[in-house]
């Protein structure tokens, strides 16, 4: 179903709304990084959390918008 749902939607229309995502995690990320200056053991292990779950956040984004490109890419060559 989601395969059907994300074919029919222009790929001019889906790579933009991925892109602002992808942007969105990154100041999600940066927030994180700043927060690595909090005082106390706890409020280190929390930031340092922070920046690993926000950099996977990051690099699966554009891990799902490559794939979703692929599948634009395949999507075209049989039409």
């Amino acid at each position: 179903l989601g395969l059907e749902l994300i074919s029919k939607v222009p790929s001019q229309l889906h790579t933009p709304l991925m892109s602002g995502s992808n942007a969105i995690s990154g100041i999600s990320l940066v927030g994180a990084i700043a927060a690595t200056s909090i005082d106390g053991a706890f409020g280190t292990a929390l930031a340092t959390l922070a920046v690993a779950l926000a950099t996977i956040n990051v690099i699966g984004g554009y891990m799902v918008t490559d794939r979703m490109l692929a599948m634009f890419r395949a999507g075209q060559k049989k039409g």
